[in-house]
């Protein structure tokens, strides 16, 4: 995930900044930048690649002057490149903005600036702002920030800084963290805290909406779009500079759980047409006829991404009427796979270097077939060898279990789904503007079930405390994310754990039903509820304690299991990625309650990048 670093007061603007990013590379990042306020005005330099390239760039002539900015990317719009690194200038260079998050209505403000006579060196939506902003500059940066904020759509946090005021620095926050650092006659911006606990320990948390104007004399924070002044308590950091890494959570895993909400709406956010209602995907190059005559699909990837793909097929059969196969990556190229010209191969690889699924995409190209990835790196291996390919925008994972990796692999593919149904016409434009309006709650709704993670930590006790084995149990889409949560508790618990259909216990499992014996049953899919909970019936029958998923409101499930975890209520389809929340949580608090390294699991590797 991108990282913001902003410096105004005495010190060497180009030395705070850019050991404040230093701090942020354990969040990924693919390039890095800096822009200074000199004697002789605004002046910047940007790489590619690592920070060290950039110090290599700025030797003997480095940017002096006491204002600054910062930034380390990580690509979404664009691939790794000197031109697509921040900070971006306008044409006069005047302006410099450093940028967290998506504008997702970027191309409309990009065609009117273009018909304005602007010229765009970047295929950033990031460089929108800076030439909107000076093309709106009316001698006053707040109001024209301000003024710029009520056109922009989407989640951002943004520092701006600019010649004309020269000891200013500008931070707005909408939907993506940031953080202002009070000091003697200096302040400081930051996207995570570890920037600059270096500095300060005393800071502000802007909220949603709110913009922060530094100076050398103080902070004023306002409403971004009203100006109307807001009071903010100071916090006072205790952590040392591990935690703060980590956002004081205990670990990666934890904070890449609650990233999943602002991940999930990077992942959504631009890609849905909120007047019509209905799903864009302007990064694929096909056409609509080429998309609409694909008539079959192989799903391939590895681990939990494979997970994702089973979702998909379920997602995709029903709303496209394609026969879909999801096969494993490590398998797919030695069986002889059946191609035709209307057949799409769809590889899913978060790091976009997973070996396996690169040498089954490598088949598929080999016998001519169309491949389309979901990666959450740009520019990765996958990415470039793929004929499309579609982003996750999930920001880095550092923990090897994925968590909001998975989560945005299922939505892109659900975009894809619904996309891919609009142009067939095989659901209706009510049915896909349902399937959008609640697509749409997603993040918000997860953010409800994080809310309620203390009482999770005291469920994840009962079921598994003590425990060595332990069943999932579910049918349709119920059965696809089972696999997952028992993957989870695996990968980073060490219980034996296996998830069945539930329809299948009775040949064979229902063997290794006794007494006290955990099962995890999902009950989300309306059409199967009943069929559901007589397999729960059965395992209780043998003595097993059984832990149930349902939708808020479903009480009937209640009269039949030991103990329920609701979920807030969606369309039954879109439930795998929300029923999946807790079960991560079970798994993390499953593993703590071990005294394990939940961040790095035994015997396991982030990516595979050998067969």
């Amino acid at each position: 995930m991108c990282g913001i670093v902003g410096y105004i007061g005495h010190k060497a603007a180009q030395d705070v900044v850019i050991g404040g990013l230093r701090k942020l590379e354990y969040r990924g990042y693919d390039s890095a930048g800096v822009a200074v306020m000199t004697e002789h005005g605004l002046d910047h330099a940007k790489t590619k690649g690592r920070i060290a390239m950039l110090e290599e760039h700025l030797e003997g002539k480095a940017l002096q002057g006491t204002v600054g900015i910062g930034h380390t990317r990580w690509a979404t719009h664009g691939k790794p490149s000197n031109e697509n690194s921040h900070p971006h200038l306008d044409a006069t260079r005047k302006f410099a903005v450093v940028h967290n998050g998506i504008i997702e209505n970027y191309l409309t403000i990009k065609e009117d600036l273009q018909k304005k006579g602007y010229e765009f060196v970047s295929e950033t939506d990031t460089e929108v702002i800076a030439h909107l902003i000076a093309d709106l500059y009316n001698g006053d940066i707040e109001a024209t920030v301000r003024k710029a904020i009520t056109m922009m759509r989407g989640a951002y946090a943004l520092g701006i800084m600019t010649e004309y005021e020269p000891n200013k620095l500008i931070a707005v926050r909408l939907a993506s963290p940031l953080i202002v650092g009070i000091g003697e006659g200096e302040a400081y911006i930051g996207s995570d805290i570890p920037a600059i606990l270096e500095h300060t320990r005393d800071m502000y948390i802007l909220n949603e909406g709110e913009m922060a104007v530094l100076t050398r004399d103080g902070i004023e924070i306002t409403v971004a779009e009203s100006g109307e002044p807001v009071e903010r308590d100071i916090f006072h950091v205790d952590w040392d500079l591990v935690q703060a890494e980590k956002g004081g959570y205990d670990s990666f895993m934890l904070k890449e759980i609650h990233e999943q909400p602002q991940a999930m709406h990077d992942t959504i956010g631009s890609r849905i047409d909120l007047e019509h209602k209905s799903v864009v995907l302007p990064e694929l190059k096909m056409s609509a006829e080429q998309l609409a005559a694909f008539d079959r699909m192989y799903i391939v990837a590895c681990g939990t991404s494979m997970h994702a793909g089973l979702v998909a097929k379920e997602v995709i059969e029903k709303l496209t009427r394609i026969p879909v196969e999801v096969a494993i990556a490590s398998e797919f190229r030695y069986r002889d796979p059946i191609f035709t010209e209307k057949t799409l191969v769809i590889v899913i690889s978060q790091s976009g270097e997973t070996a396996d699924t690169l040498a089954a995409l490598r088949e598929a190209k080999k016998h001519g077939v169309t491949v389309l990835a979901i990666s959450n790196v740009v520019g990765s291996s996958v990415a470039r060898e793929a004929d499309e390919v579609i982003y996750t925008w999930a920001g880095p994972e550092v923990a090897v279990a994925s968590t909001k990796a998975y989560t945005c692999q299922s939505l892109a593919l659900y975009l894809f789904a619904m996309y891919l149904s609009q142009i067939k016409g095989t659901q209706t434009k009510e049915q896909i503007a349902e399937m959008v309006d609640h697509l749409l709650e997603i993040p918000a709704q997860t953010a409800t079930i994080l809310e309620n993670e203390a009482s999770l930590r005291e469920v994840a006790a009962k079921v598994t405390e003590g425990v060595q084995n332990l069943f999932f149990i579910g049918r349709g889409l119920d059965y696809a994310v089972t696999l997952e949560g028992s993957l989870k508790l695996k990968e980073i618990s060490y219980i034996h754990s296996e998830a069945y259909a539930a329809g299948e216990l009775k040949h064979g499992t229902l063997a290794l039903i006794e007494d006290n014996v955990p099962v995890i049953a999902l009950a989300t899919q309306p059409e199967l509820f009943d069929k559901t909970v007589s397999n729960i019936v059965e395992v209780k029958a043998r003595g097993a304690y059984t832990l149930g998923f349902a939708f808020e409101g479903d009480t009937e499930l209640a009269k039949t299991v030991d103990e329920v975890v609701y979920v807030p209520r969606t369309l039954p389809i879109l439930s795998p990625v929300l029923t999946v929340i807790p079960m991560q949580l079970l798994a993390y608090f499953a593993s703590t309650a071990r005294g394990l390294d939940v961040d790095k699991p035994r015997n396991l590797a982030k990516s595979v990048t050998v067969e």
